[in-house]
């Protein structure tokens, strides 16, 4: 199944992460680093829009986005969720597919002018095949000084590997370390995935691009898929919700987590 295809499939249900309050946790802490830097007035590339959760949010705090995505079902959410909000007019919706990205690609899309910027949320560019091109892209849409913030599923996440080899699932525990396998977006969908660790992307990226911070998302916290577990056991996980977000700025959380958040400036 293509990428396209495997969002298209889950558009519909996608949001209830969003509403979870898991999924209002770890993305309320990729919305800080959005804010940080992406200040009122800048005009930013989304890769990997989804229904537009964070284009709607970034608009509201007067932030212009050209949100792009491959999937045609995840661009009809994401135009609803923005007319809805009324910020359609400081969010562009686009359909481009990531994987195959044509020469001056995102400077077609802003009429040759540089972003301030650019970010992708709980992994989109995992399913990028080529971070190498998409890197080459970037360079050239981005002014220098510009921020990238990039959230990736981890390669290692902790909590999950240990909450399935309790359970004597070896397989799942250690789905993640081998790149290329076929990952569940939800319903029947499957998608095949990688995980570069933070230093790797950073290298992926290339030279245009300084890396700058690095955190962890999901330390003590379960996966997404796993959140049932907060269903049944809100206090605790209320609990460790700050626990987590301390342990995030730890050196080498990002390694063990289930997202890592990188901060990347244009040199």
């Amino acid at each position: 199944m293509t990428g396209a295809a495997a969002f298209d499939a889950v558009a519909p249900v996608y949001d209830r992460l969003t509403v979870h309050p898991l999924g209002r946790w770890l993305r309320g802490r990729v919305h800080e680093r959005l804010a940080d830097a992406f200040p009122a007035g800048s005009r930013v590339l989304e890769l990997g829009c989804g229904t537009g959760e964070d284009a709607a949010w970034l608009a509201h705090r007067r932030v212009r986005v050209t949100a792009l995505d491959s999937s045609p079902g995840m661009l009809e959410e994401a135009r609803r969720k923005v007319e809805a909000a009324g910020v359609q007019q400081l969010v562009t919706l686009c359909r481009l597919d990531l994987d195959r990205l044509p020469e001056a690609a995102f400077g077609a899309l802003s009429g040759g002018a540089l972003f301030d910027g650019a970010f992708s949320n709980f992994g989109a560019l995992n399913c990028v095949g080529d971070r190498r091109r998409l890197g080459v892209a970037l360079a050239d849409a981005v002014r220098p000084g510009g921020r990238l913030i990039l959230v990736l599923m981890a390669r290692v996440c902790l909590f999950e590997t240990l909450f399935h080899l309790l359970r004597a699932r070896p397989r799942v525990a250690t789905r993640r370390w081998r790149d290329g396998r076929a990952a569940h977006t939800g319903g029947d969908a499957h998608l095949r995935v990688d995980y570069p660790s933070p230093r790797r992307l950073t290298g992926e990226l290339g030279p245009a691009f300084e890396r700058i911070d690095c955190r962890g998302l999901g330390v003590v916290l379960p996966p997404t898929d796993l959140r049932r577990l907060v269903d049944r056991y809100p206090r605790l996980f209320a609990r460790l919700e700050p626990i987590d977000r301390r342990l995030s700025r730890w050196p080498g959380a990002g390694l063990v987590a289930d997202h890592y958040v990188l901060e990347l400036r244009r040199r």
